[in-house]
């Protein structure tokens, strides 16, 4: 259940009162159709008694206000297999109904909307005893409708109620999580009311911005009104003023156009490249002839910038912003299994992607319904019938109406592993086209076919999902770097300790490390491919050696984690502008729906991981990485600005400290490219796990703006491309770090400081000396902030992290947590460094 909207008036007051008004229904109070007589007219009349009724807010799923009633727990039903117990009750089975009651007070020629903005799967919607929309008309997760209720209100109290029923995946357009994690048991279910302008942007170098909204005439006579508004510029100099008359015939519904120019404009950038710059435009209709209001916007932004995408040469989709190549650094967004909506939550999410450098967050409902045509042959939900096409049109109107304002839309795939069929691309590219869509269409993420009103979409989706060496990024086969990568990834992302024991039982925990090829509960669901560990521990045990226990096993993953996230958006940006260029990628994923064990750069309980880690180091701005193909030191840059003289020190160190080789590069740097600098020397000489660290400074060596250490074999990871999956490729020979278990102790000293850089108010920010005493490296260090009760705090926000020292290095870091805390530690941990506890002040 969604509704979205401003908050309601008090208690006794109309929900809605003036022209204007717009407001969420408050609450509900819900109800299983099993538990009430069949009598939807009845239910819906004002004064039905719901005491024994759950209140649950005004926007969740069925399960989701379960759970805020008590009757469920998220944290039990998370921990070991306990959701699998609650799946088959036949309550789950059966519609639900979600009732509210509301005052209004309707004068004379007024008129009242409810704007739905989806409701999974599908609902019958009540008003006062009487049926407004039935099931067949109310369907679809993103299927949103206006449907007029002034004939429906009346003084006094007014009751809402919508039957929900219950989702079929491959019958209904809903959200659904395909294999990612169980089916949940859900509904959803939303309304509320929304006017949107739809800013589109004349390519000149005057810019000129056309708004457009809707008007309807309501009133039996023709009539003639004013819209009077403002662009408000984001530096809040003086507005532009406009104003438009428009005469309207009884029951006319016209699309108002009004063309503005903007002067001295500022552009809207992505988040790495520059400032967001916002517009904001309001209007308000008057009634020509009496200059009464008759209607109000919302406050709508907009930005000013340019956004295009291109098929190359190679067959490979590229995206331009502003004018400038955008390569898309991106991961895929999953939302809460029960489609619980927390802004602060959310926010963190979006913070964390800014914190590890990507650039682009990819939401997107695959398979399923979604993509029944009889084309795809490896589609499961049933074929498209006619009203279906319906569906779908409402869905991609609602969609596109609530997208289209926002500047950080990049394009719109209307297929993910499937493309859609002539008649479905039809419908979403005229949907597209009356909310005057102005991004890039694309036909689907993958390149097994495309409608010919698209053409090609440029994207690959070859794998993997599974487990893969940092080599294989650097090959010219499948995933790896080359082209645009529209969801792949080595299947890495496992929690850290802490989190681990909030969600598996001791004898899940012994399963883990103990039993490699066992399937997980808290992996994908039974039926999917991806059900074990056993690719991935596979590797983890051949090259970092058989765990003794959890502790080790999950230090090891957070190394093998940390290097597999590091090395694919290390080749992606190295080869930037390569002769077959890698135009972008989305790591499969971002986050989890729920506690897992893979697939998310940190875990469900928001603590970042080594996954986490290896993608930010790999995501830089500007960095110097290793291939692990060729040997070579790559140069990256993705700024648009950068420039200039660089150095570049390379340096390789084997497991005793000792120096194997050390070079100096001078070379210099330029916007959005990379380039291949030298071969790491001395290689050839390691016997054991040898180290390299590649740290780069500006021109005059006075500023690190990049420092990157890897562990290295003397034997390579050896693939077997011929027999790739279109989850991973094998591997026949793995390289060997197993010896790091000799590895000498490392004594590192740790010094908390106060920070100087600004932080927001109530908020902790401190410095972090760390400096290795050893005459031998301190590998893999891992520090976690501690609040006074012992737990980890998250969501936290590390410079870096998992450090591996030189041997008497000194680095200094930053770390910083909401929360002014006075009594808080950091705990530190290495590969060859025992745990120790600083307090940190």
């Amino acid at each position: 259940m969604a509704l979205c909207g401003i908050l309601a008036a008090a208690k006794g007051e109309p929900l809605v009162s003036k022209a204007g008004d717009r407001a969420i229904i408050p609450g509900w109070h819900l109800q299983s159709a099993t538990r009430v007589k069949d009598d939807m007219s009845e239910l819906s009349l004002p004064g039905f008694n719901t005491t024994h009724w759950y209140r649950v807010e005004s926007r969740g799923t069925v399960m989701a206000g379960l759970i805020e009633n008590g009757i469920y727990n998220d944290t039990h039903l998370f921990f070991s297999d306990n959701m699998g117990n609650i799946g088959d009750k036949e309550i789950f089975r059966a519609p639900w109904l979600y009732r509210e009651e509301f005052t209004m007070n309707p004068l004379d020629g007024q008129y009242f909307n409810l704007i739905t903005h989806g409701i999974t799967s599908k609902a019958d919607i009540y008003v006062n005893g009487e049926r407004i929309a039935s099931k067949e008309e109310q369907q679809g997760s993103f299927g949103g409708h206006t449907y007029n209720l002034t004939s429906q209100v009346q003084s006094g109290n007014n009751c809402i109620l919508i039957r929900v029923y219950p989702t079929n995946y491959d019958r209904d357009f809903a959200q659904s999580f395909e294999d990612w994690n169980p089916h949940p048991r859900i509904m959803e279910q939303g309304s509320g009311a929304m006017l949107n302008w739809f800013p589109k942007l004349d390519d000149k170098e005057q810019v000129n911005v056309t708004l457009k909204t809707n008007l309807v005439n309501r009133a039996p006579r023709p009539i003639r009104v004013t819209l009077n508004g403002t662009i408000e510029p984001p530096n809040h100099d003086e507005p532009t003023r406009f104003i438009r008359d428009f005469h309207l015939m009884p029951g006319e519904e016209r699309t108002a156009s009004v063309r503005v120019g903007i002067n001295n404009p500022e552009i809207w950038w992505p988040a790495s490249w520059g400032p967001q710059s916002l517009y904001s435009v309001h209007a308000t209709i008057f009634y020509d002839d009496s200059g009464e209001t008759s209607d109000v916007s919302r406050t709508q932004q907009f930005g000013i910038r340019s956004a295009s995408s291109y098929v190359n040469v190679h067959n490979d989709t590229a995206f331009t912003v502003n004018g400038y190549p955008f390569k898309v650094m991106g991961a895929g967004y999953g939302p809460d299994i029960f489609l619980r909506y927390d802004e602060n939550r959310v926010r963190t999410i979006l913070q964390y992607m800014l914190d590890m450098g990507l650039n682009t967050i990819p939401g997107w409902e695959c398979c399923t319904k979604w993509e029944g045509w009889k084309h795809n042959e490896d589609g499961h939900g049933y074929l498209w019938q006619e009203s279906d096409y319906s569906v779908a049109r409402d869905s991609m109107l609602h969609e596109a109406e609530m997208m289209q304002p926002h500047p950080s839309m990049l394009g719109f795939l209307v297929g993910s592993d499937s493309w859609p069929n002539d008649r479905a691309t039809e419908v979403y590219l005229k949907a597209l086209k009356e909310m005057d869509w102005r991004n890039p269409i694309i036909a689907s993420a993958s390149k097994r076919g495309y409608p010919e009103a698209l053409g090609p979409s440029g994207m690959k989706m070859d794998g993997p999902y599974d487990w893969v060496p940092p080599n294989y990024w650097y090959g010219d086969d499948k995933g790896a770097a080359f082209g645009f990568g529209s969801e792949l990834g080595a299947g890495v992302g496992t929690p850290v300790m802490e989190s681990l024991k909030r969600f598996m039982a001791d004898d899940d925990l012994k399963t883990l490390w103990s039993k490699p090829e066992e399937g997980l509960y808290h992996m994908s669901s039974k039926e999917s491919s991806f059900n074990t560990r056993s690719i991935y521990n596979k590797g983890l045990f051949s090259r970092y050696g058989k765990p003794i226990n959890l502790e080790d096993y999950v230090l090891k993953c957070q190394m093998a984690d940390y290097e597999a996230t590091r090395a694919q958006f290390e080749a992606y940006s190295a080869h930037q502008n390569a002769s077959r260029t890698a135009t972008g990628l989305v790591y499969w994923m971002l986050n989890s729906a729920w506690p897992n064990l893979h697939w998310q750069l940190f875990d469900y309980y928001l603590s970042p991981m080594g996954s986490y880690f290896g993608t930010k180091v790999g995501s830089r701005m500007e960095h110097v990485a290793y291939d692990y193909g060729n040997e070579d030191i790559w140069l990256i840059n993705h700024s648009i600005d950068s420039k200039g003289d660089r150095q570049v020190s390379v340096d390789l160190i084997d497991m005793n400290g000792k120096k194997v080789s050390s070079s100096r590069i001078k070379t210099q740097t330029s916007p959005t490219s990379s380039k291949q600098l030298q071969s790491v020397s001395g290689l050839e000489k390691i016997k054991d796990p040898a180290f390299l660290r590649l740290i780069l400074e500006d021109g005059k060596g006075k500023h690190v703006i990049s420092r990157n250490v890897y562990w290295l074999s003397s034997k390579p990871d050896i693939l077997d491309w011929s027999n790739s999956t279109w989850y991973s490729t094998p591997v026949t020979e793995y390289a060997d770090y197993t010896k790091m278990h000799s590895l000498k102790s490392a004594s590192v000293k740790v010094k908390i400081t106060s920070s100087n850089s600004k932080t927001q108010d109530g908020w902790t920010s401190r410095n972090i000396e760390l400096e290795n005493k050893s005459p031998v490296p301190a590998v893999f260090v891992n520090l976690n902030a501690i609040d006074s009760q012992g737990n980890v705090i998250a969501p936290v926000y590390w410079s870096d992290n998992y450090i591996t020292l030189w041997p008497h290095e000194k680095i200094n870091l930053s770390v910083q947590f909401e929360g002014n805390l006075t009594s808080w530690s950091v705990n530190i941990l290495g590969r060859n460094v025992k745990k120790q506890s600083v307090k940190g002040g």
